[in-house]
This record gives C-alpha cells, structure tokens and sequence, in this order.
C-alpha cells in the first residue's frame, strides 16, 4: 500500500542514512520497525496472568518455622477417611 507519513527531518536523514549503511530502503526500515513495534506490543498483551479465588477460613496461627507446630496444623485439617 502506498501511503504518506509526515517525518521529524532529522529522524527521516537519520532513517535515510542507516538504510543505505544497510543496504535497504527506507520503507523496509520503516517497514521493520512497525513489525517489531507491533510484534512488541501482541506479546505483551498476549500474557496474562489469572490467579484462582477460593473461599476458605482464616489460615492457623502457626509459626511456619516450627515444624512439629506445622505439622500439628495440617494434621488438624485433614478430612476423616
């Protein structure tokens, strides 16, 4: 498609010089740059981070660095067969 943008000046001669050091054009730089912008932009928005809600009661007072008290707790809570 053909279109017109309207550059910063000194962006389009900044643009203008990388493309001949590259050996390309400026619409292939241009070109590659929104593909990367874009691309940039669908993984972030691609991720997203879902965290399960449960109900439950207030979690004991225990002290987690007390393991008998640990296991206490958790013996506590288990269902009976």
């Amino acid at each position: 498609m053909r279109t017109t943008l309207n550059l910063d000046d000194e962006l389009a001669r900044r643009a203008k010089r990388l493309a001949a050091e590259r050996g390309t054009t400026l619409t292939a730089l241009i070109e590659r740059g929104l593909r990367d912008v874009l691309l940039a932009s669908e993984a972030r928005a691609a991720y997203r981070l879902d965290l399960p809600t449960v109900k439950g009661s207030a979690p004991p007072d225990v002290d987690v660095s007390d393991r008998e008290a640990l296991l206490a707790a958790m013996e506590e809570e288990r269902p009976e067969p």
